[in-house]
Protein backbone atom coordinates (compact mmCIF):
# COMPACT_ATOMS: atom_id res chain seq x y z
CA UNK A 1 0.00 0.00 0.00
CA UNK A 2 1.05 3.01 -0.97
CA UNK A 3 2.42 5.03 2.32
CA UNK A 4 2.86 9.05 3.63
CA UNK A 5 5.89 9.28 1.49
CA UNK A 6 4.20 7.18 -1.64
CA UNK A 7 1.66 9.71 -1.93
CA UNK A 8 3.40 12.59 -1.50
CA UNK A 9 5.46 11.72 -4.12
CA UNK A 10 2.36 11.32 -6.59
CA UNK A 11 1.10 14.82 -5.38
CA UNK A 12 4.59 16.38 -5.88
CA UNK A 13 4.99 14.87 -9.72
CA UNK A 14 0.97 15.93 -10.32
CA UNK A 15 1.56 19.25 -8.63
CA UNK A 16 3.52 20.34 -11.86
CA UNK A 17 1.12 19.41 -14.01
CA UNK A 18 -2.92 19.23 -13.21
CA UNK A 19 -2.96 23.48 -11.68
CA UNK A 20 -4.93 25.45 -14.05
CA UNK A 21 -5.57 22.60 -16.48
CA UNK A 22 -9.62 21.81 -16.50
CA UNK A 23 -11.57 18.44 -16.46
CA UNK A 24 -13.18 17.93 -20.47
CA UNK A 25 -14.58 14.22 -19.61
CA UNK A 26 -14.57 11.91 -17.00
CA UNK A 27 -15.20 7.94 -18.04
CA UNK A 28 -15.93 5.65 -15.36
CA UNK A 29 -15.32 1.82 -16.22
CA UNK A 30 -15.59 0.64 -12.44
CA UNK A 31 -18.37 2.22 -10.99
CA UNK A 32 -17.63 0.98 -6.95
CA UNK A 33 -14.44 2.95 -6.98
CA UNK A 34 -16.87 6.04 -7.09
CA UNK A 35 -18.32 6.34 -3.72
CA UNK A 36 -19.89 9.58 -3.53
CA UNK A 37 -21.72 11.09 -5.42
CA UNK A 38 -23.28 8.31 -7.96
CA UNK A 39 -20.82 7.63 -10.76
CA UNK A 40 -22.76 9.68 -13.12
CA UNK A 41 -23.33 12.73 -11.13
CA UNK A 42 -19.36 12.28 -10.28
CA UNK A 43 -18.89 12.36 -13.95
CA UNK A 44 -21.45 15.14 -14.63
CA UNK A 45 -20.18 17.62 -11.58
CA UNK A 46 -16.26 17.25 -12.56
CA UNK A 47 -16.48 18.11 -16.53
CA UNK A 48 -15.96 21.61 -16.68
CA UNK A 49 -13.76 22.33 -13.26
CA UNK A 50 -10.34 23.01 -13.43
CA UNK A 51 -7.66 22.42 -10.74
CA UNK A 52 -6.56 24.73 -8.35
CA UNK A 53 -4.33 22.83 -6.02
CA UNK A 54 -3.25 19.70 -4.74
CA UNK A 55 -3.10 18.63 -0.90
CA UNK A 56 -2.11 15.66 0.80
CA UNK A 57 -3.82 14.23 4.39
CA UNK A 58 -1.94 11.45 5.63
CA UNK A 59 -2.78 8.67 2.86
CA UNK A 60 -5.40 10.58 0.88
CA UNK A 61 -5.02 13.03 -2.13
CA UNK A 62 -6.85 15.97 -2.44
CA UNK A 63 -7.42 17.63 -5.31
CA UNK A 64 -8.89 21.31 -5.15
CA UNK A 65 -11.44 22.39 -7.66
CA UNK A 66 -12.91 25.22 -9.31
CA UNK A 67 -16.33 24.68 -8.25
CA UNK A 68 -15.64 24.95 -4.72
CA UNK A 69 -15.39 21.09 -4.33
CA UNK A 70 -12.70 18.91 -3.63
CA UNK A 71 -11.96 15.44 -5.42
CA UNK A 72 -10.31 13.30 -2.72
CA UNK A 73 -8.71 10.18 -3.93
CA UNK A 74 -7.39 6.84 -1.93
CA UNK A 75 -5.32 5.04 -3.46
CA UNK A 76 -4.87 1.82 -1.29
CA UNK A 77 -3.01 -1.15 -1.72
CA UNK A 78 -2.61 -0.50 -5.72
CA UNK A 79 -4.09 2.34 -7.10
CA UNK A 80 -2.06 4.47 -9.21
CA UNK A 81 -2.48 7.89 -10.71
CA UNK A 82 -0.86 8.57 -14.01
CA UNK A 83 -0.66 11.48 -16.24
CA UNK A 84 -0.65 10.52 -19.86
CA UNK A 85 -0.96 11.38 -23.05
CA UNK A 86 -3.99 9.87 -24.71
CA UNK A 87 -2.02 7.89 -27.78
CA UNK A 88 0.31 5.95 -24.63
CA UNK A 89 -1.47 2.36 -24.34
CA UNK A 90 -4.22 2.31 -21.86
CA UNK A 91 -3.23 -0.44 -18.98
CA UNK A 92 -5.16 -2.93 -18.16
CA UNK A 93 -7.12 -2.55 -14.80
CA UNK A 94 -7.69 1.33 -15.77
CA UNK A 95 -10.76 1.89 -14.03
CA UNK A 96 -11.28 5.74 -14.74
CA UNK A 97 -9.71 8.64 -17.04
CA UNK A 98 -10.01 11.85 -16.73
CA UNK A 99 -9.64 14.22 -20.21
CA UNK A 100 -7.85 17.13 -19.61
CA UNK A 101 -7.53 20.35 -21.36
CA UNK A 102 -4.00 20.28 -22.42
CA UNK A 103 -4.93 17.10 -24.41
CA UNK A 104 -3.43 14.97 -21.87
CA UNK A 105 -5.06 12.48 -19.48
CA UNK A 106 -5.00 11.31 -16.08
CA UNK A 107 -5.79 7.64 -15.46
CA UNK A 108 -6.29 5.34 -12.51
CA UNK A 109 -5.18 1.97 -12.58
CA UNK A 110 -5.89 -0.02 -9.60
CA UNK A 111 -5.57 -4.20 -9.62
CA UNK A 112 -6.63 -4.94 -6.88
CA UNK A 113 -9.67 -2.79 -6.89
CA UNK A 114 -9.31 -0.73 -3.28
CA UNK A 115 -8.90 2.49 -3.94
CA UNK A 116 -11.59 5.09 -3.47
CA UNK A 117 -12.52 8.85 -4.85
CA UNK A 118 -15.06 11.43 -3.16
CA UNK A 119 -16.42 14.07 -4.62
CA UNK A 120 -17.57 17.00 -1.87
CA UNK A 121 -17.87 20.16 -1.32
CA UNK A 122 -15.20 22.09 0.44
CA UNK A 123 -16.81 22.34 3.30
CA UNK A 124 -18.00 18.78 3.67
CA UNK A 125 -14.52 17.27 3.40
CA UNK A 126 -13.61 16.49 7.06
CA UNK A 127 -16.81 14.57 7.06
CA UNK A 128 -15.59 11.98 4.39
CA UNK A 129 -14.93 7.96 5.88
CA UNK A 130 -11.54 8.04 7.10
CA UNK A 131 -10.34 11.17 7.05
CA UNK A 132 -12.36 13.04 9.99
CA UNK A 133 -10.61 10.92 12.63
CA UNK A 134 -6.91 11.18 11.01
CA UNK A 135 -4.29 12.12 13.53
CA UNK A 136 -1.21 13.84 13.45
CA UNK A 137 0.72 14.76 10.17
CA UNK A 138 4.54 13.33 10.93
CA UNK A 139 6.00 15.88 8.73
CA UNK A 140 3.83 18.88 9.80
CA UNK A 141 2.33 18.49 13.12
CA UNK A 142 3.41 16.45 15.58
CA UNK A 143 4.82 16.96 19.01
CA UNK A 144 6.64 15.42 20.95
CA UNK A 145 5.36 15.95 24.27
CA UNK A 146 1.80 15.22 23.33
CA UNK A 147 3.36 11.95 21.56
CA UNK A 148 4.97 10.84 24.68
CA UNK A 149 1.65 11.29 26.54
CA UNK A 150 0.01 9.06 24.14
CA UNK A 151 2.40 6.45 24.85
CA UNK A 152 2.63 6.96 28.29
CA UNK A 153 -1.10 6.19 28.32
CA UNK A 154 -1.26 3.12 26.41
CA UNK A 155 -0.70 0.08 28.94
CA UNK A 156 -1.78 -3.09 26.84
CA UNK A 157 -0.63 -1.68 23.17
CA UNK A 158 2.20 -3.28 21.02
CA UNK A 159 4.41 0.27 19.92
CA UNK A 160 4.16 -1.42 15.83
CA UNK A 161 0.46 -1.22 16.15
CA UNK A 162 0.51 2.24 17.67
CA UNK A 163 2.37 3.12 14.69
CA UNK A 164 0.16 1.81 11.95
CA UNK A 165 -2.89 3.68 13.35
CA UNK A 166 -4.19 6.11 11.37
CA UNK A 167 -6.14 7.64 13.90
CA UNK A 168 -3.05 8.66 16.01
CA UNK A 169 -0.43 9.16 12.94
CA UNK A 170 -1.59 9.77 9.85
CA UNK A 171 0.54 7.83 6.60
CA UNK A 172 2.53 5.31 8.21
CA UNK A 173 2.71 1.81 7.24
CA UNK A 174 4.41 -1.01 7.74
CA UNK A 175 7.27 -0.10 5.50
CA UNK A 176 8.32 2.68 7.40
CA UNK A 177 6.91 1.83 10.96
CA UNK A 178 9.71 -1.13 10.61
CA UNK A 179 12.40 1.36 9.57
CA UNK A 180 11.46 3.96 12.33
CA UNK A 181 11.68 1.23 14.82
CA UNK A 182 15.42 0.15 13.76
CA UNK A 183 16.57 3.54 13.69
CA UNK A 184 15.21 4.29 17.01
CA UNK A 185 16.64 0.62 18.08
CA UNK A 186 13.26 -0.44 19.61
CA UNK A 187 11.62 -3.92 19.38
CA UNK A 188 8.17 -3.79 17.66
CA UNK A 189 6.77 -5.71 20.48
CA UNK A 190 7.71 -3.37 22.96
CA UNK A 191 4.10 -2.26 24.88
CA UNK A 192 4.16 1.52 24.39
CA UNK A 193 4.12 2.33 27.78
CA UNK A 194 7.16 0.90 28.52
CA UNK A 195 9.56 3.33 26.26
CA UNK A 196 11.82 5.27 28.23
CA UNK A 197 11.52 9.39 27.35
CA UNK A 198 14.85 8.64 25.34
CA UNK A 199 13.49 6.21 23.47
CA UNK A 200 10.43 7.89 22.88
CA UNK A 201 12.55 10.76 21.81
CA UNK A 202 14.78 8.62 19.68
CA UNK A 203 11.48 7.11 18.02
CA UNK A 204 10.34 10.66 17.10
CA UNK A 205 13.53 12.12 15.80
CA UNK A 206 13.32 8.29 13.19
CA UNK A 207 9.43 8.79 12.34
CA UNK A 208 10.26 12.43 10.94
CA UNK A 209 13.53 11.01 9.57
CA UNK A 210 12.89 8.01 7.74
CA UNK A 211 9.31 9.80 5.80
CA UNK A 212 11.84 12.59 5.14
CA UNK A 213 14.10 10.17 3.38
CA UNK A 214 11.09 8.01 1.83
CA UNK A 215 9.64 11.34 -0.09
CA UNK A 216 13.47 12.62 -0.91
CA UNK A 217 13.71 9.41 -2.61
CA UNK A 218 10.29 8.95 -4.48
CA UNK A 219 9.27 6.83 -2.16
CA UNK A 220 9.34 2.87 -1.88
CA UNK A 221 8.83 0.42 -5.27
CA UNK A 222 8.57 -3.46 -5.06
CA UNK A 223 5.49 -4.16 -7.28
CA UNK A 224 2.81 -1.59 -7.97
CA UNK A 225 3.74 2.06 -6.73
CA UNK A 226 4.41 4.38 -9.51
CA UNK A 227 5.14 8.15 -9.31
CA UNK A 228 2.36 10.38 -11.46
CA UNK A 229 4.56 10.08 -14.39
CA UNK A 230 5.15 6.53 -13.82
CA UNK A 231 8.47 6.63 -12.42
CA UNK A 232 9.62 4.03 -9.92
CA UNK A 233 10.89 5.25 -6.78
CA UNK A 234 14.16 4.70 -5.54
CA UNK A 235 14.17 4.27 -1.44
CA UNK A 236 13.62 -0.14 -1.56
CA UNK A 237 17.21 0.39 -2.01
CA UNK A 238 18.04 2.10 1.31
CA UNK A 239 15.79 0.02 3.69
CA UNK A 240 17.40 -1.62 6.27
CA UNK A 241 14.89 -4.13 8.17
CA UNK A 242 11.90 -4.31 5.74
CA UNK A 243 11.45 -6.85 3.47
CA UNK A 244 15.01 -8.31 4.40
CA UNK A 245 13.96 -11.19 6.33
CA UNK A 246 17.70 -13.19 6.70
CA UNK A 247 19.97 -10.83 5.61
CA UNK A 248 22.41 -9.13 7.74
CA UNK A 249 21.72 -6.15 9.55
CA UNK A 250 23.39 -3.23 8.26
CA UNK A 251 24.79 -2.40 11.50
CA UNK A 252 25.52 -5.74 13.44
CA UNK A 253 25.28 -8.57 11.05
CA UNK A 254 23.01 -10.09 13.07
CA UNK A 255 20.06 -11.94 11.15
CA UNK A 256 17.22 -10.06 10.30
CA UNK A 257 13.91 -11.76 11.53
CA UNK A 258 10.35 -11.34 10.22
CA UNK A 259 7.52 -11.78 12.54
CA UNK A 260 3.76 -11.69 12.76
CA UNK A 261 2.80 -8.74 15.88
CA UNK A 262 -0.15 -6.75 16.11
CA UNK A 263 -1.28 -8.91 13.10
CA UNK A 264 0.56 -7.45 10.77
CA UNK A 265 4.60 -8.99 9.98
CA UNK A 266 7.27 -6.81 11.55
CA UNK A 267 11.16 -6.72 10.70
CA UNK A 268 13.72 -6.44 12.28
CA UNK A 269 16.87 -6.77 14.23
CA UNK A 270 16.91 -8.78 17.25
CA UNK A 271 20.11 -7.98 18.91
CA UNK A 272 20.16 -4.15 17.89
CA UNK A 273 16.46 -4.23 18.64
CA UNK A 274 16.41 -6.19 22.05
CA UNK A 275 12.72 -7.15 23.16
CA UNK A 276 12.52 -5.96 26.71
CA UNK A 277 15.69 -3.96 27.93
CA UNK A 278 16.10 -0.43 27.06
CA UNK A 279 18.78 1.04 24.95
CA UNK A 280 19.98 4.64 25.34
Amino acid sequence: MPELPEVETVRQTLLEYLPGLTITGVNVHLARIVKYPEPEQFAKELVGQSFRDIKRRGKYLKFVLSGEQTLVIHLRMTGQLRYSLPTEPVLRHTHIIFSLSDGHELRYTDIRQFGTMYLADNRQIDEISGMYRLGWEPLTDFPLADFAALLKGRKRAKIKSLLLDQHIIAGIGNIYADEALFIAKIHPARLANSLSSAEVARLHRAIVQVLRAGVKMHGTSFSDYVDGLGRQGEFQHQLAVYGREGAPCPCCGSEIVRQKIAGRSSHFCPLCQPASEHVN
